[in-house]
């Protein structure tokens, strides 16, 4: 019997050495499966030319692929934005978020089901920790956004559920089956990987040479005890830690790291707050994505003012950081940041 072929979750040259150890087939026959299923939707492989010349191949391998991106369980919408929960094989439930931008839209896929990572501000964290995902169940939400929902995804974030550095060679492997210009061909430089700070997932990252993915870390706090009260992954890998592993890490000319720094009222919002976050991010590179915190279960915090967040941005403008405010979108449908796990 041989093994079952699970599309989602094979590099390009993986499926063909399978194809070629166990069909006698190769690339020419990969390469169709590629195109068929991530680029036609896989609903009618055997009618491609080169299965339907070859019906006894395609009568093997109709027993032997599955495609099974998880079922699609509910969608919520706040706009143009999409919200949907994705039911997988075993029951557990992940969610992913769909993000409408000026000419394209983004996709934020989920890595694991829950997190292990603790930190305060985030419901997801508050889940505990289910399972990391694999590959194939990462690649599913992005096959379900374009073909069950019908949305063109040209952007992915590994922003979800779960810390992508926690389920690293799964995310990878996800990497390669869509950056595949064979199948959903979504190139490296509209991938960003995001961490909470795992200090040994971004240097096995550098050590891949990827320097196209871009590389997003969450910040939340300027000094240790304030981001190790918030983001308990800051006790074992501190800031000093974590930006020694990103002055080494491989950046393409004129690359950036994105920043994520989410604004909680009365916690990390003061202006001597905002001065040190510019002192801990000279010299580095940054794009510092400024976010009002959104409310989660079970920590009664508040977002701060307009006024504050303006304030706060300028302080960081005047020390030359690159600044985007990023306004809440999706709280309506607990679509925010660190909201995913609310529903």
């Amino acid at each position: 019997m041989k093994p079952v072929i699970d599309i989602f979750g094979l590099p390009l040259e993986q499926l063909t050495r399978t194809l070629r150890n166990d069909y006698g087939k190769g690339l020419f026959h990969a390469e169709a499966l590629y195109r068929e299923v991530f680029k036609n939707g896989g609903k009618e492989i055997g009618n491609a030319p080169e299965f339907k010349n070859s019906l006894k191949l395609w009568a093997a391998l109709e027993k032997a692929i599955a495609l099974v991106p998880g079922k699609v369980e509910e969608t919520f919408k706040a706009g143009e934005l999409v919200k949907f929960i994705t039911r997988l094989s075993d029951g557990l439930n992940i969610e992913s978020v769909i993000i409408p931008m000026t000419r394209h839209n983004t996709l934020c896929v989920s890595s694991q089901v829950g997190c292990k990572m603790g930190c305060r501000f985030c419901q997801t964290a508050r889940m505990g920790f289910k399972r990391s995902l694999s590959a194939a169940e990462i690649v599913g939400q992005v096959f379900n956004a374009r073909h069950t929902l019908g949305h063109d995804i040209k952007n992915i974030v590994f922003m979800g559920m779960g810390e992508p550095f926690d389920n690293f060679d799964a995310v990878m492997t996800a990497v390669r089956v869509l950056n595949s210009q064979k199948g959903c061909d979504i190139a490296l430089r509209h991938m960003t990987i995001s961490t909470c700070g795992v200090v040994p997932g971004i240097e096995r990252l550098a050590r891949l040479n990827y320097p196209n993915i871009r590389l997003a870390v969450s910040i939340n706090g300027p000094e240790d005890a304030i981001r190790s009260a918030l983001m308990p992954v800051n006790r074992r890998w501190p800031l000093a830690a974590l930006k020694k592993s990103l002055e080494a890490y491989p950046l393409p000319p004129r690359g950036v790291f994105l920043f994520e720094y989410i604004l909680i009222k009365g916690v990390n919002d003061s202006m001597d707050h905002a001065r040190a976050l510019a002192r801990f991010i000279h010299p580095l590179p940054v794009r510092l994505n400024l976010i009002p915190y959104n409310p989660v279960t079970g920590f009664n915090h508040q977002s701060p003012s307009d006024e504050q967040m303006h304030e706060f941005a300028q302080i960081l403008t005047d020390k030359g950081v690159f600044v985007i405010k990023r306004w809440s979108r999706g709280r309506s449908v607990s679509a925010g940041c660190g909201q995913l796990g609310k529903t």
